[in-house]
């Protein structure tokens, strides 16, 4: 696998001519970058108006390295293939390098940007990307690229570190603004010599030169970092929106809003932002939102991005964008949940606090049901993520989570009803996949003696790195040294646990028997979804029995729409239209077995059909992968029977190997048809979408489709 690094915008706060003339200033030998130890230029460039120049060179970089590893690589130093690109017109550099040595085993590849900034030009951005491919390393190539790629990013800092060295250099000797490039007059060209003897060259040679040291360095330590890896392998806030950034990802917003980030851990959020923006486009989560899943995985990005994908399917599905606009508790959640928030914690996280003691379970249960106090910790964790980033606006620095105390008094063995018990493993199981990393810190107080019955049952469902945010007091504890006060500041200790702060939470008690719900009581479904109203329905896609829908259309010029994102597993998408006429009646159900409950799949085609004959494809397949999320349309251009056909793809036999996985995938969708009168006049409009083309239209005439275009946004 590539290993890649991808950096956020860093930010020069002067202007490009100035962060140039730094370059140009620590030419020919740089102190604090020793391992630079020469070039020899392989071709260059010069304009006639001495505005664009470009060098090839040859570098040579000292391998960092012990004096044995040197005699076991059998070298002294590395060869770099260097060019360096200076728009002086347009204030852009432009480098790209790639390894001489090591190239039949290593493979690197790295580019590097300066630009002015967009919104300020006196200020110099800096954009720099490199992949690091490792063969024929006997088993340990992933190893390799991991270890050697952390060596490559620890180095990138000190070369930001060189930078800012020489421009402090150059403001001490009174160099505080040099004019941009503004082109020789009609005179001057007259008077300029050759491009062979122009004395101006040898100022341009040297600023180019010098543009290079940075990558360099950075380049040296890829190369040795693969070679030693391999040889020691075998040896109360306000409810603010924090600003979200509209282009890229520069490092002080990322300071600013999202916290201090290590280099790989920058551009691991970096990589996974510009993949969901690529496949989820217009619609992606926010940037803390997305850091907190990477937290989750320890930034590896595959994996966060299918716990990521996932979540926001759920989300979708059960519209939690909308939950705190759309959700009110009912009468007994109100009176008798015993939670609320409570002020912030010393690090000005928002406080919530939980008297799980008081709760009456099984009344909750029986009087709201499962689902209204599952929608209920939703809310809770919905608010939670809100005023977390009121406070991140408010007191200048990133607030990422929330602080909870748990209050365990009157704790006893009725808290330990199945049901209830089975709801809360469920919430837990929830909480956890979609509001990673929300939580700071947990305080549990006076945990009784029942309690580490509860925790045996519970404790196996929670994260280990959410376990390790937990502090549990039992008895009095939580009042001495290394209590409560060590978080909370004295003054918001709530009345109830010692303190002199008013505490507004409810405090819960058993729930009167007059609020049960007759269709409640002793109701504990397996999995009910959490909104009866959802438009999405959710189809398992077999290697050999593809999931289809119908679509009866009355009339040509109506609109078939649709929206699924795939849950796991890749798939083709077909619309296909049947020449004769379908119903419900003529589907073939497929009940598979092997999976809990058995997985049901629909089919209207079956093997005797020919495309031609009895069948036309109005839209080719289209290949949709794991984590996909699809929207489009078709204007249909007969009447009849359309159907939409899921069909499992198996990309491993694809690519010529053996699959590592079962033979389904899962797909959640919604299906709409748009009768043609509701378009009459804005047709225009419609095809006028430019949210993304894709292959889908191809063909699209052949199959004796209208010729209105097919949109397909991923």
């Amino acid at each position: 696998m590539v290993q890649k690094y991808q950096s956020p915008v860093r930010v020069y706060k002067y202007p490009f001519e100035i962060v140039m003339a730094a370059y140009q200033k620590r030419f020919p030998t740089c102190k604090m970058i020793p391992v630079f130890l020469g070039s020899e230029i392989i071709s260059e460039y010069h304009s006639e108006d001495g505005a664009e120049e470009t060098i090839e060179r040859r570098c040579r970089l000292n391998v960092d390295a012990p004096y044995l590893l040197k005699k076991i690589v059998g070298v002294d130093y590395v060869l770099f293939n260097q060019t360096n690109a200076l728009d002086r017109r347009n204030r852009t550099l432009k480098i790209t390098a790639f390894n001489e040595s090591f190239a039949s085993r290593v493979t690197i590849n790295e580019h590097c940007n300066y630009s002015v900034h967009p919104e300020n030009s006196n200020w110099t951005c800096f954009e720099q990307d490199a992949s690091l491919d490792i063969k024929h390393f006997f088993g340990f190539e992933s190893t390799v690229e991991k270890i050697a790629m952390k060596q490559y990013t620890a180095n990138i800092q000190k070369g930001k570190e060189v930078i800012e060295y020489y421009i402090n250099e150059l403001i001490s000797e009174g160099i505080t603004n040099i004019p941009p490039w503004t082109g020789p007059s009609e005179e001057d060209r007259e008077k300029t010599p050759t491009v062979e003897n122009a004395p101006s060259q040898d100022s341009g040679l040297q600023r180019s030169r010098s543009n290079s040291v940075t990558s360099q360095h950075s380049q040296a330590s890829l190369v040795l970092g693969a070679s030693a890896a391999t040889i020691s392998k075998n040896g109360e806030d306000e409810d603010e929106a924090i600003p979200e950034a509209k282009g890229k990802l520069d490092d002080d917003y990322i300071k600013r809003f999202l916290g201090h980030l290590t280099m790989v851990e920058e551009s691991s959020l970096v990589q996974l932002r510009q993949s969901l923006r690529e496949t989820h486009k217009g619609k992606i989560p926010k940037d803390g939102h997305i850091l907190r899943f990477l937290r989750a995985r320890d930034f590896n990005i595959d994996k966060a991005r299918e716990m990521l994908v996932h979540s926001m399917a759920w989300r979708k599905l059960h519209n939690i964008d909308n939950l705190l606009d759309t959700y009110t508790p009912s009468p007994a959640m109100q009176s008798y949940y015993p939670g609320g928030w409570h002020y912030s914690d010393k690090e000005g996280r928002p406080l919530y606090i939980l008297r799980l003691g008081q709760m009456d379970v099984k009344g909750l249960m029986k009087s709201a049901g499962e689902e209204a106090i599952l929608k209920h910790v939703l809310s809770v964790n919905e608010e939670g993520l809100r005023r977390a980033e009121g406070a991140t606006n408010k007191r200048g620095y990133p607030v990422s989570a929330c602080t909870c105390i748990v209050d365990l008094d009157g704790l006893s063995m009725r808290h330990v009803w199945r049901p209830g018990v089975r709801a809360l493993l469920r919430i837990i199981e929830i909480v956890e996949a979609n509001y990673p990393e929300t939580m700071g810190r947990l305080l549990i107080v006076r945990a009784p003696r029942v309690f580490p019955v509860l925790w045996t049952l519970v404790s196996p469902f929670i994260d280990e790195n959410t376990r390790k945010k937990f502090m549990i007091y039992g008895g009095n504890d939580y009042n001495g040294p290394g209590g409560l006060i060590e978080f909370i500041d004295k003054q918001y200790v709530p009345d109830f646990l010692g303190g002199d702060c008013y505490c507004g939470v409810p405090e819960g008690g058993l729930v009167p028997k007059s609020l049960y719900q007759e269709d409640l009581i002793d109701k504990s479904p397996d999995d009910p979804p959490l909104s009866v109203d959802s438009l999405y329905l959710t189809a398992y896609v077999l290697k050999d029995f593809p999931h289809e829908v119908l679509i009866q259309v009355p009339q040509r010029g109506s609109v078939i729409t649709w929206d699924f994102d795939i849950l796991k597993g890749d798939i083709t998408f077909t619309v296909i239209r049947c020449k004769q006429s379908q119903s419900t009646d003529s589907a073939h159900q497929h009940h598979v077995s092997g999976a809990v409950g058995g997985i049901r799949s629909t089919q209207y085609i079956t093997k005797s059909m020919v495309v031609g004959v009895d069948l036309s494809i109005v839209e080719p397949p289209h290949i949709c992968r794991d984590g996909d999320s699809v929207q489009g349309s078709h204007v249909t251009s007969q009447s009849g029977s359309y159907i939409l056909q899921w069909k499992y793809f198996d990309s491993a036999r694809a690519s010529f190997d053996f699959p590592l996985t079962s033979h389904k995938s899962k797909v959640m969708y919604y299906t709409e048809l748009l009768q043609s009168e509701a378009f009459k006049g804005s047709m225009t409009s419609l095809q006028s979408c430019q949210s993304g083309f894709s292959s889908l239209s191809i063909g699209t005439n052949n199959s004796g489709a209208s010729p209105g275009p097919s949109r397909l946004r991923r």
